[in-house]
């Protein structure tokens, strides 16, 4: 069974996970995992009240195939936690890392960015946030998720190809994945 390990932080970013966490499991029986840089009890920006205990050792030992970065205004202050060896980990283990919005500052952080094509909510957003961020030149200003080895990247109001290339990764197959997007953009036509 694959699984999809999601990080969140105080304040994450409700819509952008919401996707993965409410059809992963029950729908396509992928094994979710909610983990923490701090584990303790925080708000969501909705003002969900939640509790973890799951670090992210704990999520190093889980052996995720997706790590997901959930995005929250707390990754653009300069007291966001640095978990830029959690990534570089996981990556090595094999694991696609994913970051939407603010989440993409992690990887920024990380320098998972500066080798591949990528994107966020702008350059210039990654730029002011992630000091060591140098991959400029490989930016790319859309309004969905672009995947490069195994690093998916999208600005926020991007849940619904995020969450499609998230289960992509974990191997979800083509025709569900299809089928996923379909039915969330069927409201639309």
């Amino acid at each position: 069974m694959a699984r999809i390990a999601l990080v969140l932080t105080p304040g994450f970013a409700d819509w952008e996970y919401a996707f993965i966490a409410g059809t992963a499991s029950p729908f396509y029986g992928i094994d979710l995992g909610f983990f923490t840089p701090v584990p303790g009890q925080f708000l969501s920006q909705g003002g969900l009240t939640v509790t973890l205990d799951s670090s992210l050792e704990q999520c190093l030992d889980w052996k995720p195939d997706v790590a997901v970065i959930v995005g929250g205004q707390l990754w653009e202050h300069a007291d966001a936690p640095d978990i830029g060896d959690f990534l570089r980990a996981s990556r090595d283990a094999g694991a696609t890392i994913a970051g939407i919005c603010g989440g993409t500052l992690a990887l920024a952080r990380a320098d998972l960015l500066n080798t591949m094509p990528h994107t966020s909510n702008s350059g210039d957003f990654l730029k002011q946030h992630a000091a060591s961020y140098k991959g400029e030149a490989l930016y790319q200003d859309c309004s969905g998720t672009m995947v490069a080895d195994r690093i998916i990247t999208a600005p926020g109001p991007a849940p619904v190809s995020f969450t499609c290339a998230v289960f992509e990764a974990a191997g979800l197959s083509a025709e569900a994945v299809s089928q996923f997007r379909s039915m969330l953009a069927a409201e639309h036509e």
